[in-house]
């Protein structure tokens, strides 16, 4: 019996990637059914390729969130770009996410790559939010993308509101080859548990600030102490104390706000939703300092996890 389940047993790397603001983040966060990708309506939420594991008794999906694809202006975004270019070399199946509001001419490039792909790789088009758009628009933006990508599947989809899921999530895992599981049946994403409370205060900086400054804070948890259960914490607490680093000092003031009102909001938001992340208790500690040009400097960005090599 063992032997014929690890020969039906599948599993594959299921890679998203497209062009920013498409939706990707929300539709790995479905797909996955857990929230691992910052979500907002801000672009360029996501800097990281983020894997999030679905396990069955029969398979094992593993989703990779990508940054969307865009021309760099600075090495943050060379090393986002390089991300989503890693995304097609190991796919076993490929989710180029588009909606109904993207240019598809943009990135030109990028697609072009998607489209060599395709003769060898399983690659489905994912066409987003089509609550937002008309019977007759969609219909001719699933016959443009069956023209300019023939061999794909093409999928019309609401990730936010979860129509079409379903079927997507069927189709990839009638797709995966068959093979033994690559991670723990357990094991939920390949990122510690610090990456996500990095996350979850960098999403309440975005949503808090305006124009520049979401764009240059990176955040780093220096302290991540999990207590104990006691009589007061039965489940035990954990007790983090991170950093918001900011590019330039002005900046800085802008993060801390008026007696430190602006900080304490964004330290209240994240510590609710780290708190539902773990279910524990959180203390939260929150400081703010200058890492000067930080998104500029390859070491850097080494030290924050963005070199690939």
């Amino acid at each position: 019996m063992n032997v014929v389940n690890i020969i039906m047993h599948k599993s594959g790397f299921v890679n998203i990637v497209g062009n920013p603001n498409v939706g990707k983040s929300t539709l790995m966060n479905a797909l996955v059914g857990e929230r691992l990708s910052i979500i907002t309506s801000k672009a360029q939420t996501t800097r990281h390729r983020i894997m999030g594991i679905v396990n069955g008794e029969d398979f094992q999906i593993v989703y990779s969130d990508t940054p969307g694809v865009l021309k760099p202006n600075y090495r943050l975004q060379e090393q986002m770009l390089e991300f989503s270019r890693s995304a097609l070399v190991d796919a076993d199946v490929l989710l180029y996410v588009t909606d109904v509001q993207d240019n598809p001419e943009k990135n030109a490039d990028f697609l072009e790559k998607v489209k060599r792909l395709s003769s060898n790789t399983q690659v489905f088009v994912i066409i987003n939010k089509i609550d937002l758009t008309t019977q007759e628009t969609l219909e001719n933006l699933v016959d443009y993308w069956k023209r300019t990508l023939p061999q794909a599947k093409v999928f019309p989809i609401s990730a936010i509101q979860k129509f079409g899921v379903v079927q997507l999530f069927d189709a990839v895992r009638e797709a995966l080859p068959v093979s033994p599981p690559f991670f723990d049946k357990d094991q939920l994403t390949d990122k510690p548990s610090r990456f996500f409370v990095d996350e979850i205060i960098r999403e309440k900086i975005l949503l808090h600030y305006d124009k520049e400054i979401p764009y240059s804070v990176e955040v780093e948890v220096e302290e991540f102490i999990e207590e104990p259960p006691t009589e007061q914490h039965k489940n035990g607490i954990i007790r983090i104390s991170a950093v918001i680093f900011v590019e330039r000092e002005s900046q800085k003031g802008i993060i801390i706000g008026k007696r430190g009102m602006a900080l304490k909001k964004v330290g209240m938001s994240a510590r609710k939703d780290i708190e539902e992340f773990f279910q524990k208790p959180i203390f939260l500690q929150l400081f703010v300092k200058v890492d000067k040009d930080w998104r500029s400097s390859k070491s850097r960005l080494r030290h924050y996890g963005y070199d690939l090599n």
